[in-house]
């Protein structure tokens, strides 16, 4: 039982670096959040041994209180969607997580996972592209915008 800790923190270390050689931006927000660091560890691997496509993981601090990560997935049509994302729910109850959400499964066409911390979205690539969540939560939010500057209206 000893061992855990340090088995958790070589498992964190692995998945920032094949993040960072993957292109994902996991690196910053992993080491102050080691609980929902290790919750999308696990999720991305799941995700991958799903066989899900583009996986990108999203660093959400400082954009939404909504949750720390947010990772968005593609499965190839609307069956691998819900198997992907039946898969991560059953994973995510064996894990212990009790509050997990699914929206979506009724579709498959854009599934959506909520767990708290990190909330997954599994798409059909053609859905995904249409709204292309991606590019919205990776654009970095203005400095002036949460100040409501009035002088410009």
């Amino acid at each position: 039982m000893r061992d855990k800790p340090a088995k958790d923190a070589r498992r964190l270390i692995r998945t920032t670096t094949e993040a960072a050689r993957k292109g994902s931006s996991v690196a910053p927000s992993a080491a102050k959040a080691p609980d929902s660091a290790a919750l999308l560890h696990d999720i991305v691997r799941w995700l991958d041994d799903t066989k899900a496509e583009d996986i990108i993981s999203i660093p959400l601090e400082g954009k939404s209180a909504l949750g720390d990560f947010m990772v968005v997935a593609s499965g190839r049509n609307d069956r691998h969607v819900g198997a992907i994302a039946e898969q991560l729910r059953e994973k995510l109850k064996a894990r212990g997580e009790a509050r997990v959400r699914v929206e979506g499964l009724n579709a498959c066409d854009w599934v959506l996972i909520d767990t708290g911390d990190v909330i997954v979205h599994v798409f059909r690539p053609e859905v995904r592209e249409f709204y292309n969540l991606e590019k919205m939560w990776q654009a970095e939010i203005p400095p002036d915008a949460s100040r409501g500057d009035s002088s410009q209206h």
